[in-house]
């Protein structure tokens, strides 16, 4: 039987020798493909339908540019919507996460992660998430934490909903004492709606105690100090808030859970940070290998090697990806550029100086191999695009060198010999120049940099960055207005109708629906020509006049391909999806919303199509009334 995993929690360089002694003693080395599969068959024990992640690109919501969350993908079916798999699901989905990507570098952020989820839609509630949740965490037979380090955390109650009594007695029923069960405010213990309305609740934390001293009176779940490592949270979607910001009771709420791979994994092994497990340490060894370093030899080494790892393996998770993007200047391109680059310059403060990142991403591929098979499939694409943009950054990288020469002069002459903040930042913003580069040349010339200023600089491009990086959702997904609907539909004509045009290598790489327009986006290598935007425009709009009918069927992923239908086809083939026909024109593999009869579109009208990356192009469009 698996020796109970408490034996193995180090989490903290501080912990006590004699628990690292027993560490050791009792390590069993839990893989990543063992804890998600033990999560996963848990769950399915449970009834639950293993359902398959999502893309990392999120479909048809203008609001986010990744997928940041386990349960991001199902909004839809929280909100509502009957899922084709049933009512209890569990998943492990790919999340991407980049509001903070400045800090990556550190023992704690990460862009890339994975989160295991169960979900009820509509079906069990708190007595059976609650116990579920504190079975997989200490039965010896799965997790095997230890009960009397375990610590919870309840919602406290404020004006618009109660102190969340029911959670509190389950806990009690399961032995966790009164004092370990803490009642905490709205914002550490309350999941808010999707939007500005919608389903919300409080939630339930577990925390582990990872053997620190308290850092005071105060100490407690959710403390900056780490003496409390959260392994897992229960979301409880009970409520409704309305457009008057007052809250109902919902008639048949849902659970929703989440459970970080990484984090908990490392909990688990007795490590010190994410980058130590198995998920990391194949990268970290080829990046030593390649630059010569020790990955220990101080804490700046330590940054970048750590930043290389993390935005290689997020860059290939991008590029791998069934809607993968390739680097450009807009969108989820520019945050898979800025990745690249930014591991590039890391590079270059390890002394690397020819190409390496493709080397790298041969070691993301293989930790993978056999957990996301669609990076093996689009291995060649994810080495040549990663090659290509390191080779064009290091070109840029040369052009900033010379823009450093152009402005030297004027430099020169200042009285101070001091390089101002913006020209530095400048430098850096618009070549990807690396401030620690243009000190270097400007120590050549007895120049120094204005280090606050830069500083000042950058802070106001974060700022910037943060409020269009990983918004809150609150749209998209979630939205089954009338006009998001027509538009939900409209892109399907579009999408069939370019295929019929342009031929059967375009394929979707993403749509963005809002209620005025569409954004889809496809593969194909040149511009459309004004005669086959026309002829794409006359399709859809012939086949909105014929009012096709549309209809809806659920069936297995392997049926829907039999079918021909359009479809990523990213799960396993028993998996129950929705194929929605629009008369004999389209069929594909959706999760809706629709209309029931094209005629309800209106008019179709192209009003941009332009190229947003190598091979891929994106078409602007509106529906208007018919005249």
């Amino acid at each position: 039987m698996r020796q109970p995993l408490f034996f193995k929690l180090i989490y903290y360089e501080a912990i006590r020798p004699i628990e690292r002694i027993i560490s050791v003693l009792y390590n069993d080395t839990m893989t990543a493909n063992e804890f998600r599969q033990m999560y996963i068959d848990f769950f399915i024990s449970k009834q639950h339908v293993e359902i398959s992640g999502k893309s990392l690109i999120p479909d048809n919501d203008p609001t986010v540019l990744f997928t940041t969350a386990g349960m991001h993908p199902l909004v839809p079916y929280l909100l509502g919507q009957d899922h084709p798999a049933g009512k209890r699901l569990v998943d492990v989905q790919k999340c991407i996460r980049t509001g903070d990507i400045e800090e990556v570098g550190d023992a704690s952020h990460l862009t890339f992660f994975e989160m295991l989820g169960n979900w009820s839609l509509r079906d069990y509630f708190k007595k059976e998430a609650i116990a579920w949740s504190y079975e997989f965490l200490t039965s010896p037979q799965y997790l095997g934490l230890e009960h009397d380090r375990l610590s919870v955390t309840i919602f406290a109650g404020d004006e618009d909903a109660p102190y969340d009594q029911e959670s509190y007695d389950i806990w009690r029923s399961l032995n966790i004492p009164h004092e370990r069960i803490y009642p905490l405010p709205k914002e550490d213990n309350w999941w808010g709606p999707a939007g500005k309305t919608g389903p919300c609740g409080p939630d339930s934390e577990m925390f582990y105690d990872t053997g620190l001293e308290p850092c005071g009176a105060d100490c407690r779940p959710g403390c900056s100090c780490g003496k409390y490592f959260e392994v897992w949270n229960d979301v409880f979607m009970q409520y409704n808030k309305q457009a008057d910001g007052t809250y109902e009771l919902l008639p048949k709420p849902c659970v929703d859970t989440g459970m970080g791979v990484e984090r908990t994994l490392t909990m688990l092994l007795g490590l010190k940070n994410v980058y130590e497990t198995e998920l990391f340490t194949p990268i970290i060894n080829s990046i030593a290998a390649i630059s010569g370093r020790d990955y220990a030899e101080s804490e700046s080494v330590t940054a970048s090697f750590r930043v290389i790892a993390d935005h290689i393996k997020t860059s290939v998770m991008i590029l791998g990806d069934d809607y993968g993007v390739k680097p450009s200047n807009i969108g989820q391109g520019y945050i898979l550029r800025r990745l690249i680059r930014r591991a590039v310059r890391h590079g270059l403060k390890l002394g690397i100086e020819e190409n390496f990142l493709s080397t790298v991403a041969e070691a993301v591929l293989k930790i993978y191999r056999g957990v996301y098979n669609e990076l093996t499939e689009r291995r060649d694409t994810i080495i040549s695009e990663l090659t290509l943009e390191e080779t064009q950054f290091r070109r840029t990288l040369e052009h900033g060198h010379r823009e450093f020469d152009k402005v030297l002069p004027n430099l020169l002459r200042n009285p101070r010999k001091i390089i101002p903040g913006r020209v530095a930042f400048h430098l850096y913003d618009t070549f990807g120049f690396p401030v620690e580069l243009t000190e270097e040349l400007a120590s050549e010339h007895g120049l120094t940099v204005d280090k606050d200023g830069f500083e000042n600089e950058f802070k106001k491009h974060q700022e910037t960055s943060k409020k269009g990086a990983d918004k809150v959702f609150k749209g998209g997904l979630q939205d089954n207005s009338v006009m998001s609907t027509r538009y939900h539909t409209a892109t399907h004509l579009l999408h069939e109708a370019l295929r019929r045009v342009l031929g059967d290598h375009v394929a979707q790489k993403g749509s963005n629906i809002t209620p005025e327009r569409l954004r889809f986006d496809f593969v194909h290598n040149q511009p459309m020509t004004d005669e086959e935007k026309k002829a794409v425009e006359e399709m859809v709009n012939k086949k909105i006049a014929e009012n096709l009918q549309i209809s809806m069927d659920t069936m297995t992923l392997q049926q829907a391909r039999d079918l021909n239908a359009r479809a990523l086809f990213e799960g396993k083939y028993d998996e129950q999806v929705k194929v929605y026909r629009i008369g004999d024109f389209s069929t594909e593999v959706c999760g809706g919303p629709h209309v029931k009869a094209a005629g309800e579109l209106g008019v179709f009208k192209i009003m941009k199509e332009q190229s947003i990356s190598r091979g891929v192009r994106r078409i602007r469009g509106v529906l208007m009334e018919g005249g």
